[in-house]
């Protein structure tokens, strides 16, 4: 039966993941402009802040949700402009100094696990999104789940997760080897026009759907 959860959280983790927003793009152009740890790094910053928005889907969405839901646009627009900020970033970055950078082993890969992490923590909206998965898969969220159930189910949602960045991530850094210098600057100014469109238009939802007085 505990397999049965784990299993269950596996397809959450990858359902919760698949979908390319910012991160996804940010991560694709980690694993482009540096190579194939840099990406993953930061596809499992997002995963542990997945697993945490899932945890507390399952076991904490009553205490939480509250707070968390007369603070979403102020939460939201804050992520917005974080995120406006790494596309504006990206597309002003020396390219080719940053892969020399790379190459000799300069990138922190930390900062990169660091980065999405909060990053990823800055739209507590996504617990909604585990919610809808748990209710799909069958999970009881009523307190009826033991301890053990729930542990495997959220192992599963981080192996699940973890998977898909590994996957991608390492499907990007083989396709990275057929890129040279100048394909990735256009590849980084494309990757940060569009990391800054999402980010604007998370600022305009935002308001659309909260309002100014939620701030």
């Amino acid at each position: 039966m505990d397999m049965i959860f784990f299993i269950k959280g596996v397809i959450m983790g990858l359902m919760g993941s698949i979908p390319l927003g910012p991160i996804g793009v940010l991560c694709i152009q980690r694993s482009l402009s540096g190579r194939f740890r840099s990406g993953f790094a930061s596809g499992l910053g997002a995963a542990t802040a997945d697993t945490i928005f899932a945890t507390v889907a399952l076991f904490f969405y009553s205490l939480v949700m509250s707070f968390i839901e007369s603070r979403m646009t102020l939460l939201t627009v804050i992520g917005g402009i974080i995120i406006v900020a790494i596309g504006v970033s990206l597309f002003v970055k020396k390219t080719k100094v940053h892969i020399r950078r790379n190459r000799v082993g300069g990138k922190k890969i930390f900062k990169d696990y660091i980065s999405t992490f909060f990053l990823t923590l800055t739209n507590p909206a996504y617990i909604l999104v585990f919610i809808a998965l748990f209710s799909s898969m069958g999970i009881d969220r009523d307190g009826n789940m033991s301890v053990a159930g729930g542990v495997f189910t959220l192992a599963g949602v981080a192996a699940g997760a973890c998977s898909w960045w590994f996957v991608l991530t390492f499907a990007i850094d083989k396709l990275r080897r057929r890129f040279r210098p100048r394909h990735l600057v256009m590849l980084n100014k494309a990757a940060g026009i569009l990391i800054f469109v999402l980010g604007v238009a998370a600022i305009i939802s935002a308001f659309i759907s909260g309002g100014i007085k939620s701030i």
